[in-house]
């Protein structure tokens, strides 16, 4: 199986297989953030607070790898790195929006 790439084995269940796209707290709040446009690596750091530099790297990664998210690197010094979501990525938007919802009355819910 030399020069192809492995696919990932999936669950069975669509809701598991969501899940195991974005059910990391990290990566909800990195396509939350990433929903209006483009962003550099610190406007992420900075827009979803409290996540090291190591973890958002990783989960930038495993994002990218998952077909969620584009990292293009431009060739400046320093370097120059931007995060965009794909079609992929995008498609996720009617979830955030559910979960949006959701949150929103139950916290109005608990006043």
């Amino acid at each position: 199986m030399e020069g192809q790439t492995a696919k990932k084995v999936l669950p069975a269940c669509p809701v598991e297989t969501t899940l195991t796209l974005i059910g990391d707290k990290w990566k909800v709040l990195i396509l939350r953030d990433l929903m209006p446009g483009t962003k550099r690596f610190g406007e992420l750091k900075k827009s979803i607070g409290n996540v090291s530099q190591k973890v958002l790297t990783a989960q930038l990664r495993d994002m990218e790898s998952s077909g969620l998210l584009i990292r293009t690197v431009y060739p400046e010094v320093p370097p120059k790195v931007e995060y965009s979501l794909t079609e992929l990525g995008r498609s996720l938007k009617p979830i955030l929006d559910a979960m949006w919802d959701w949150g929103t009355e139950y916290k109005a819910s608990q006043q």
